[in-house]
């Protein structure tokens, strides 16, 4: 026995929707359901939509349950994210602080690193990419620091960087030497 269309909805309704509709699919749908409405049997509207008996059945529940809206492709879920508010907390705050490295045994993180302390904090298996996207989607980059010594001056760099192009440069473009751009 055939599961009935909604009552609320005709053949020249469904029409106006599939012509106001911008997704070919659901245009698709709504058209093989209108053809039901119309007194076709499923496998006309299965061999107008193109698809066999099972999914027009699949469309005819949705179509029930949610209208014309039910027919339109959605984004997948997806697999659920390993890591919950808690553990991203708990990493947000471990990022910020830094190793130590008497205890963490490292100078900086690395992904690699970071991945090692969640296993052993929660024991949560994440891979290096998965990681990398979690931390993207916290709003942390991988960027690396350029070392410095520990007992570096804090001005030594500045004195030593050029503040302005040398003399002789100058002399030679003033005298027609050397092109200015």
């Amino acid at each position: 026995m055939a599961i009935a269309l909604r009552p609320d909805f005709d053949s020249l309704s469904l029409r106006l929707a599939a012509r106001a509709s911008d997704d070919p699919n659901q245009v698709r749908r709504l058209l093989a359901l209108a053809a039901i409405y119309d007194g076709s049997t499923r496998r006309e509207a299965a061999a107008i939509g193109g698809v066999t008996l099972q999914i027009v059945r699949d469309w005819v529940l949705k179509f029930n349950a949610s209208g014309p809206e039910g027919l339109i492709d959605r984004k997948a879920p997806g697999k659920p994210s390993l890591l919950d508010g808690k553990h991203r907390s708990a990493l947000a705050e471990i990022v910020e602080s830094g190793p130590i490295p008497a205890i963490h045994g490292v100078v900086r993180w690395r992904i690699i690193d970071l991945c090692q302390w969640l296993w052993e904090e929660f024991q949560i298996s994440v891979s290096k990419q998965t990681l990398s996207r979690e931390l993207r989607a916290m709003n942390y980059r991988k960027l690396s620091a350029r070392p410095r010594h520990h007992a570096q001056a804090a001005g030594a760099i500045e004195e030593f960087k050029k503040s302005s192009q040398p003399s002789w440069t100058r002399l030679r473009r003033v005298s027609g030497l050397i092109p200015t751009l």
